[in-house]
Order: structure tokens, then sequence, then C-alpha cells
């Protein structure tokens, strides 16, 4: 494979991930993303037509619980813990972004 990893490559990889790199870092980025990218190659010509696609190696499974109410509707006891309260809701201080 023709190695498509050059210098600008490198310099647009580094304002994306906002690192400042000397030039022996790049170089040796470069030879790193360049072998990255030759093992890439090479699984590429891996036979996988009898291999069954799949989304996950291990089995998923549904972990979901149902939406059941468990503790029953105790507004009162939930604002006894409340900063304040109005027309049985919380009011808290006013936050600013």
């Amino acid at each position: 494979m023709a190695n498509i990893i050059n210098d600008e490559t490198i310099e647009y990889i580094g304002i994306l991930a906002k690192l400042e790199l000397s030039e022996e870092e790049k170089e040796q980025a470069k030879k790193d993303m360049g072998r990255m990218l030759d093992y890439i190659d090479k699984l590429g010509e891996l036979d996988t037509s009898e291999v069954e696609p799949m989304s996950h190696v291990f089995s998923v499974r549904n972990v979901f619980r149902e939406d059941v109410v468990t503790n029953g509707d105790s507004r009162e006891e939930i604002l006894k813990n409340a900063p304040g309260e109005k027309d049985g809701m919380f009011v808290a201080p006013r936050t600013f972004a």
C-alpha cells in the first residue's frame, strides 16, 4: 500500500486533536499510523465468506427490567428534603449558564 500518511495528514490530525507535536513525534506518528493502516489491509486479505456477521463478539441480551413503581407516591416525604417547596414542587435557587 502506498503510504498515504504524510506531513499534511499528521498536521491536520494534530489540529483536530489539539496537539502540538515535535518533529520527532510527527515522524513517529506517521510510522505508527502507517503500520496501523498496513495491519488493516492485512486483515482485509482474510477470507471471511464463511463467517456469520455479528454486531458483538459476545452474545448480548436485553438487561432492562420492567418499569414498575416500587416506592409509591410519597410526595410529602420527598418534599421534606427540598430546599424549598411551593404548590407541591421543589423550589431551588436559580442557576445561570
